[in-house]
């Protein structure tokens, strides 16, 4: 990390998308511009539980939907496309305020009840081992890890989310030949990441963990490089008037309390 004067852009995906092979990488190579995939490896296993895109297909594809929450049925209409964006937003930030155990399990149950089947959506849309490899042989591309399951790390056991960090750089590892040293915490949140997922990140000798957690990488993170902020670009804010103001730091600062830094 250098000072103030040195301004640079840090490139990141998440997850593990053949996309990420087919549509990103040409644009990155076209440009000769660096750029990193953390990498859960279940999803190129073409298993992983892909929910958020089960319900979005689940949303996409029926005008009314009947919902399980907090124990009672609810009739969500889907109709318009205002009516599908608030259905689907109702829903999964429900699911994402649950227990990790119980967020899979209503999926699952929503999933059967219409007919979506979680591993034809992973298959589909999962890049598999040998574009990874192949992507990873382009000295533009650094691959990291990104737990096994895509799990939020906040809502499970310690041992497992050891185990969640731990195997997926192993994998990665042996598929790959070489060393794994950064990380990406899934969701990336405070709920998902917070201080025991940093000290583990620590633990496991990571080099570097990114999160979700919004703000601009200044010198002081050189003493945080586990826990490092990223700016989103994820298709909420897609105008270019929007990634000016975001590279300014000014929404981050406040925020994030006017402060450079928030570890915690």
């Amino acid at each position: 990390v250098g000072d103030d004067s040195e301004r640079f852009a840090a490139f990141t995906i998440d997850d593990g998308y053949a996309d990420n092979c087919e549509t990103a990488w040409p644009i990155f190579a076209k440009a000769n511009c660096p750029f990193t995939v953390y990498i859960a490896t279940k999803i190129v296993d073409g298993d992983a539980e892909l929910w958020w895109l089960a319900l979005e297909q689940i949303v996409a594809t029926n005008d009314t939907l009947y919902v399980s929450v907090d124990g009672e049925e609810r009739e969500l209409k889907a109709g318009s496309l205002s009516e599908k964006t608030s259905a689907y937003n109702e829903i999964y930030w429900y699911w994402r305020g649950l227990p990790e155990r119980e967020l899979r399990r209503k999926a699952r149950n929503l999933c059967a009840r219409y007919n979506v089947r979680l591993s034809d959506i992973c298959r589909r849309e999962a890049m598999t081992w040998k574009q990874l490899r192949e992507l990873d042989a382009d000295p533009l591309v650094t691959i990291g890890a990104h737990t096994v399951n895509h799990v939020a790390l906040g809502k499970i056991d310690e041992v497992d989310a050891k185990l969640e960090m731990n195997l997926s750089r192993e994998r990665l590892e042996r598929e790959l030949g070489h060393p794994v040293e950064h990380f990406c915490y899934p969701y990336g949140d405070p709920a998902s990441a917070g201080m025991r997922e940093f000290e583990l990140a620590d633990e496991l000798g990571f080099t570097s963990a990114v999160t979700t957690r919004k703000g601009l990488i200044y010198p002081d993170h050189d003493q945080h490089l586990l826990s490092l902020p990223r700016v989103s670009l994820n298709g909420d804010y897609e105008s270019l008037r929007y990634i000016d103001l975001y590279l300014s730091g000014a929404p981050f600062a406040l925020w994030n309390g006017f402060r450079k830094v928030n570890a915690a």
